[in-house]
This record gives C-alpha cells, sequence and structure tokens, in this order.
C-alpha cells in the first residue's frame, strides 16, 4: 500500500507545476556526491567543499542537507545547516527540527517544526513532518489535523501529503 501511495505521490509532484521551497518535496531527494563527514560537494567546483564555501548557495546546501537526511547522516545535516545564510527561513528551521526529531530530541524538534509553521503557515513539508512526529508519539488526532491542514493548504497529491497518510495507514515514518 505504501508503495501505491508513494508511486502516487511522484506521479502527482512529477506532473505538478513547481512549488515554492518548503511547499513540497520530491520523494527522494535529489542525488549528490557524497563528501566525507564536514565537506559538501560543489558543481561548480567538481569537488567536495567547506559548506561555508562562498561558492555554495542555499540550494545547494538545502540539496545537501536533504539528502544527507535521507542517507540518515542527520548529524552532517546539522553541519550543513548551519551555514545556510538565512537562519529564520522556513525550510531551515524544518531541517533543524527533522534532524533534532531523529537524533531524539523530540522537543526540540517540534519547537522548530512550529517556528517554521509559524513563519510561513502554508509549508506542507513541515507541517508532514510534524503530523510524522505525532504518529511516532501516538498522538493521532494531532497527525491527522496536520494532514487537513495540508489538504487545505493546497497540498493534497503531493509527497507531504502522501507521507504523513502512509505513516498514519502503516506508523512507518520518513527520514527524508
Amino acid at each position: 500500500m505504501m508503495k501505491v501511495i508513494l508511486s502516487s505521490a511522484v506521479a502527482l509532484v512529477g506532473a505538478s507545476p513547481a512549488f515554492a521551497a518548503g511547499d513540497a518535496t520530491p520523494v527522494e531527494p535529489k542525488p549528490v556526491k557524497e563528501c566525507k563527514k564536514n565537506k559538501v560537494w560543489s558543481e561548480k567546483k567538481s569537488r567536495c567543499v567547506k559548506p561555508e564555501n562562498a561558492s555554495l548557495t542555499d540550494d545547494t546546501l538545502y540539496d545537501n542537507v536533504r539528502s544527507l537526511a535521507h542517507n540518515q547522516r542527520f548529524e552532517d545535516a546539522q553541519l550543513i545547516l548551519t551555514a545556510m545564510s538565512d537562519q529564520s527561513e522556513d525550510r531551515v528551521l524544518t531541517y533543524w527540527g527533522f534532524t533534532h526529531r531523529k537524533l531524539g530530541d523530540v522537543d526540540l524538534g517540534m519547537a522548530f517544526y512550529d517556528q517554521a509553521i509559524t513563519q510561513n503557515p502554508n509549508n506542507i513539508l513541515a507541517r508532514s513532518y510534524l503530523g510524522q512526529a505525532h504518529v511516532e508519539s501516538g498522538n493521532l488526532v494531532a497527525a491527522r489535523a496536520e494532514l487537513t491542514e495540508i489538504r487545505k493548504r493546497g497540498g493534497a497529491g503531493t509527497w507531504a501529503e502522501a507521507s504523513l497518510a502512509s505513516a498514519l495507514q502503516t506508523g512507518v515514518t520518513f527520514n527524508y
């Protein structure tokens, strides 16, 4: 069932117009070349560089954060997050929340999700991760409320919706 839901989400996201950062996310992060700890891949330089390197855009850093999270390298993702220029940006706050939650500090993760949603109430990715955190804690009422918010805010058919709906059905959450 989960594969069917995610396959449908992939097809819908692929066919949909582009979404703003933090509003929808593909099933898997954009592939980036793996680097050793404390470094990220720079297309411009064709090598691994320190995240603070001036040639890296926040979008490049964000792609690396998502890739590291997908590979369960949450501490490395946090190192990259520190290099992003706007720490109050909702997609940055979302991944601070996600990585802290996955590293076991659920309360801090929830605080970051709340900040991300306060910054951008339409951040359906933050809402999906928040809902998945509620699934993990057994608060299915709160998780369903986030699923309703995602749909109400135009997120029907996105990965954010499909992943939370799947988590509610199966109890299995996602690493990206």
